[in-house]
């Protein structure tokens, strides 16, 4: 570890890279705490504690959402703007033929997601300025003008094309994926402030709980390591030729497919579809109509049930799962390539039937990683109740990202120093 450091740190375009991404998200932590005028923080912050959807989103914002901060909507717009492109190239015939482009191709996805990212801010902007009316019967937003209600977001706006920014600057530098980094340095923020108020509120009695909580957590951390670099290799042999006086071919080699292949991915899906019913049924809880006021309230109400929420999200987790992989992941294509390319899996006949035996084999796989992201979601229902410990709660998600983060980063930092190094190793 020392010498890898050591390594880091002598290699000076390494060094000052690291030492440019620390400062630009030291930037956006001070910019999570910049306040938008007209509203209540502290009671905001009273009432986001309350609420665990709410509070679900304030992570991938790293707190600025109960701050309610200039940056408050974080990376989540150009995150569903990305994830709306990343389905639409699989769909529409000529971004598909963009992406195949090469480098001009992805230029051009990615200015697109930029622009979309522009109204997805605005539109989720006013839905939560809405929301946070609506539940608190106005006392948070109290008095807001339609102009004020216009700068507010267009300064949220504003504030996520700046973080979008920053993560691009990021990921330049190729320490990190830049907008991963951005969620990361959210949630890591927030840690020490639950250690501190974990330990104050902690009494003798409490301690087998706190080792109890710490297991959990390290076990939970090593399950994720093992997941997130687990695959099931497929054996491939190509053919062996002969090209003037050269054999080429014969290799044998293998094929990866990952335990986690949509990493955390079907978990944004899932929080999306989770927030959709009980936000829209707060629009209509005031209906002058009964069954409608009613149906509303039920769904609050069932939403708010804690064991219907934890099968419901394990539920979608475990379908977004199948359901993003099989957008990713095309068998029939991979067949068609290894069969050009004279590869074929042994036992199995190129085309249809490597084909089928892939589509078998990944759904297989998938259910392993499908399960244990299910259980990594609900994770905090579980060891919640369990330990009584609530200062700090183990997010699953916050947990996978984490450690996803960590290990992209370490493995880029890697890259470059093995660049730098070749000859002596």
């Amino acid at each position: 570890m020392l010498a890898k450091l050591q390594q880091i740190f002598k290699a000076k375009d390494i060094r000052n890279n690291i030492l440019f991404v620390l400062a630009l998200l030291i930037v956006f932590r001070i910019a999570a705490h910049i306040p938008v005028p007209g509203v209540n923080v502290m009671d905001l912050q009273a009432y986001f504690s309350g609420n665990q959807v709410l509070g679900l989103l304030d992570l991938f914002s790293g707190g600025a959402m109960q701050n309610f901060s200039i940056v408050m909507l974080g990376v989540g717009p150009y995150i569903t703007a990305s994830i709306i492109f990343q389905l639409l190239v699989m769909i529409v015939p000529k971004l598909e033929a963009m992406s195949k482009e090469g480098e001009y191709g992805r230029q051009k996805i990615n200015q697109y997601t930029r622009i979309a990212t522009v109204p997805l801010a605005i539109i989720q902007g006013y839905s939560f300025l809405k929301l946070l009316s609506n539940q608190t019967n106005g006392q948070l937003l109290a008095n807001i003008t339609s102009m004020q209600l216009i700068a507010t977001l267009l300064i949220v706006t504003a504030g996520t094309i700046f973080l979008m920014w920053i993560g691009e600057l990021i990921s330049e530098r190729h320490i990190g994926n830049g907008v991963s980094l951005i969620i990361f340095a959210g949630i890591v923020s927030g840690l020490p402030q639950s250690i501190r108020n974990t330990f104050i509120s902690v009494d003798n009695t409490m301690v087998l709980n706190l080792v109890i909580f710490a297991v959990i957590a390290l076990i939970t951390i090593a399950a994720i390591v093992l997941i997130t670099e687990g695959t099931r290799n497929i054996p491939v042999s190509y053919a062996r030729h002969v090209v003037g006086q050269k054999n080429l071919g014969g290799v044998k080699t293998h094929l990866p497919l990952r335990v986690n292949q949509a990493g955390v991915i079907p978990i944004i899906f899932a929080i999306s579809v989770i927030i959709f019913p009980p936000m829209v049924a707060q629009f209509f809880i005031r209906s002058q109509v009964n069954w409608i006021a009613d149906s509303s309230q039920w769904i609050i109400d069932i939403f708010a049930n804690q064991t219907f929420y934890a099968i419901f999200y394990f539920l979608m987790v475990v379908f977004f799962t199948y359901f993003y992989t099989s957008v990713i992941f095309k068998p029939t294509e991979i067949a068609e390539n290894l069969q050009k390319q004279g590869g074929f899996i042994p036992g199995i006949r190129p085309g249809k039937n490597t084909s089928d035996y892939l589509n078998f084999t990944m759904n297989r796989v998938v259910f392993a990683g499908a399960v244990f992201l299910g259980l990594v979601a609900i994770l905090p229902l579980i060891v919640g109740p369990v330990t009584g410990i609530a200062t700090i709660n183990i997010g699953g998600t916050s947990l996978l990202i984490t450690v996803a983060v960590v290990i992209e980063t370490v493995k880029q930092i890697d890259a470059q120093l093995v660049m730098r190094d070749y000859e002596g190793f």
